[in-house]
């Protein structure tokens, strides 16, 4: 059972160290922070999707800004979009579970604001279609999914595709890479 242990943190920390190695992603990584700085500095929202583990990310690197990463500062508008579960039953179940986020996209996003989408596969048709109604209404799009990017690839304004197809490797690298960006973005707007 050791060996195995030591097998799943080699391979977490090869992912990551790809990432490291990766000067592009960092630079997306930088104009990312860019990006979110400037929607908060212009009074924009921003807002996160997923489905089950990758929700439990949204909400947390939403958290990060509504709540604080390092800094007691004031709150940022940052929600994850799924928390609503009264909405999100009855969009399930009068329309499709496909248009959950999608619906909440047309509904409260504004051009300027930010849509952060998490889907490993990068193919949910949920995150797909928020992403398509952000694309339409000038939202700025960040997408974080695994190797091959999927349906978002396209969809994405930024995208971070985790050198990985495992699903636990890429989570763990989107939680990374996300910290990343609430600090950063933290540290530019309450230096």
């Amino acid at each position: 059972m050791v060996s195995k242990i030591s097998a799943l943190i080699a391979e977490s920390i090869a992912v990551k160290q790809a990432l490291l190695d990766d000067k592009v992603v960092q630079q997306k990584i930088a104009r990312a922070v860019e990006a979110v700085t400037h929607a908060f500095r212009e009074g924009r929202r921003v807002y996160f999707c997923g489905n089950g583990g990758s929700a439990a990310d949204a909400q947390h690197l939403s958290a990060e800004f509504s709540g604080r990463f390092y800094k007691n500062r004031r709150a940022l508008p940052a929600e994850a979009l799924h928390c609503n579960t009264s909405y999100l039953t009855a969009v399930a179940n009068d329309y499709s579970y496909d248009v959950i986020y999608a619906r909440l996209v047309e509904g409260i996003a504004d051009k300027g604001d930010v849509l952060f989408g998490l889907s490993t596969s990068g193919n949910s048709p949920n995150i797909v279609a928020a992403m398509e109604v952000a694309r339409a209404k000038g939202i700025i799009t960040i997408g974080f999914t695994g190797s091959k990017g999927g349906k978002m690839k396209d969809l994405s304004d930024y995208l971070f595709n985790v050198p990985s197809d495992n699903t636990p490797r890429i989570q763990e690298s989107h939680i990374l890479i996300g910290h990343i960006i609430c600090e950063l973005v933290e540290e530019a707007l309450f230096a």
